[in-house]
C-alpha cells in the first residue's frame, strides 16, 4: 500500500487542480474586451468615384460641309485658337474673291465714275442756271415771249434734278459711303463663312471624344469632338444616400486614382446634388482639386476619404462593442470593479470607421466587452488593443 506521503504527492496535484477549476469557475468564463482611453478622431466617409469634368464643351460645325482634314485626336492637349478641324472651302473662296473684287471695282472704277458725272451735272446747272437769268433779263425788256422764259426755267429744273442725283450717287460711292459699307459688310460676310470652314477650339482642355474623319459630310448641330477643360476637372462620387448625414460642402477630402496608388490628392466637397437617384439609391457628391492633377483621366476610378469631423481628444470605443445602435445612442456592456457585466446606455459622438466618440455614460478607462455576456454575470476579460486607424 501507498505511504502517506505518497498518497499526499498523489492527492494534492489533484486537489490544486480542483481549487484552480473552482476558482475559475467563480471567476467567470473569459471575454474580450476593450480599456477606453482618449485619443484623437477623425470622422470620414469613405468610397468611390470617378473622374469627369465640370465643363465638357462639345464641338460642331456651323455650316454644312465635308471635312478636308482633321488635326487632333482623343488625348491631344489643345489651346483655344488651335485648329480642329478644315472643311472644303471652294464656296466660301469664290464668294470671297467676288466680294474683294466688288469693292475693287468700286474704288477704280465706280467712285471715279460718280464723282465725273457729278462735275458734269454741276456743269450743265450752272450753264442752265445762266441761260435762265439771261432769259429772265429778256423777257423784262420784252424782247422774248414767255413762253420761252418758262422753257428755261423747265430746263434748269430737269438739269438741277439731274445734278442731285449725281451727288446722290457720289456720295454712295465716296470713300465710307452707302456703297462701300455694302461691299465691305458683303466681304465681312464672306470672310466669316470662309472662317466657319475651319474648327477651332474655343477653350484649353484635351480632347475626350472624336466622331469625324475626312471626307464625312458634317451639318450644324452634330458634335465631332468633344474637349473637356483644363481648368473643370473634378470627382464625382455617387454616394450611399445612408452615408449623406456628416457630408457638407467644403469638407475636406483625399483623393487616390486606383491606377496610381502612390499618388495622394486633396480635394474638397463643392456640391451636392439636390436629389437622391432612385434606381441606385445614390446621391452625386462633386469634390474639386486642389491643384492639377495631369495623369488624371476622363472616367477613371479613384478612392474618395472625406473628412466629415475631427477631434484632438476624444473618449473612443470601437464599433463592435456597441449594441442596441440607434441613432445617437447605443449601449455597451462595462465591466465593473466587482468583475460583474453591466449595460449602460451611452450617447455618441463623431463615427469614425473603427472608433466612435463617447460623449455621455462612460469614462477614460472602463473596460467594455466586445462580446455580449448576461447582464450581472461574473465573467473574466481578456484586454484587446484598440484600433490605431482613425487618425488624420
Amino acid at each position: 500500500m501507498p505511504t502517506p506521503s505518497r498518497w499526499l504527492l498523489i492527492v494534492l496535484p489533484v486537489l490544486l487542480l480542483a481549487v484552480w477549476l473552482g476558482w475559475r469557475h467563480w471567476q467567470g468564463p473569459e471575454v474580450s474586451g476593450y480599456r477606453l482611453e482618449m485619443r484623437p478622431l477623425v470622422q470620414r466617409v469613405v468610397a468611390s468615384g470617378e473622374v469627369d469634368s465640370q465643363s465638357l464643351a462639345q464641338v460642331g460645325s456651323e455650316i454644312t460641309g465635308v471635312v478636308k482634314a482633321r488635326h487632333v485626336r482623343e488625348g491631344d492637349r489643345v489651346q483655344a485658337g488651335d485648329l480642329l478641324l478644315e472643311l472644303r472651302d471652294d464656296e466660301q473662296q469664290a464668294r470671297l474673291r467676288e466680294a474683294e473684287a466688288a469693292l475693287q471695282q468700286l474704288v477704280s472704277s465706280q467712285r471715279p465714275q460718280a464723282q465725273a458725272a457729278l462735275r458734269e451735272a454741276q456743269n450743265n446747272l450752272a450753264q442752265a442756271t445762266r441761260e435762265r437769268e439771261r432769259r429772265d433779263e429778256l423777257f423784262q425788256r420784252q424782247l422774248i415771249s414767255a413762253e420761252q422764259r418758262e422753257q428755261a426755267r423747265q430746263v434748269e429744273i430737269s438739269v438741277r434734278v439731274a445734278r442731285d442725283r449725281a451727288q446722290l450717287a457720289a456720295s454712295a460711292a465716296a470713300s465710307g459711303g452707302s456703297d462701300e459699307q455694302v461691299l465691305q459688310q458683303r466681304l465681312a460676310a464672306a470672310r466669316a463663312a470662309l472662317e466657319r470652314t475651319q474648327i477651332r477650339a474655343q477653350v484649353d482642355g484635351v480632347v475626350q471624344v472624336r466622331d469625324v474623319e475626312p471626307g464625312d459630310l458634317v451639318q450644324p448641330g452634330s458634335t465631332l469632338l468633344q474637349v473637356a477643360r483644363t481648368d473643370s476637372r473634378e470627382i464625382i462620387v455617387p454616394l450611399d444616400e445612408k452615408d449623406l448625414g456628416p457630408v457638407a460642402v467644403g469638407q475636406p477630402a483625399v483623393i487616390i486614382a486606383d491606377a496610381f496608388p502612390l499618388e495622394t490628392l486633396a480635394g474638397e466637397v463643392s456640391f451636392i446634388a439636390p436629389a437622391i437617384d432612385t434606381n441606385r439609391g445614390t446621391i452625386d457628391i462633386h469634390l474639386d482639386l486642389q491643384r492639377p492633377a495631369d495623369f488624371l483621366r476622363q472616367g477613371m476610378t479613384v478612392s474618395v476619404d472625406i473628412r466629415t469631423g475631427n477631434r484632438d481628444q476624444a473618449l473612443v470605443v470601437p464599433n463592435d462593442a456597441l449594441f442596441s445602435r440607434q441613432g445617437q445612442e447605443a449601449e455597451v456592456l462595462r465591466w465593473t470593479a466587482d468583475r460583474q457585466v453591466e449595460r449602460v446606455p451611452v450617447q455618441l459622438g463623431l463615427r469614425g470607421t473603427g472608433l466612435t466618440e463617447i460623449t455621455e455614460g462612460l469614462s477614460a478607462g472602463d473596460v467594455v466587452l466586445a462580446d455580449q455576456a448576461a447582464e450581472g454575470k461574473r465573467i473574466r476579460v481578456r484586454i484587446e488593443p484598440m484600433l490605431v486607424g482613425d487618425r488624420e
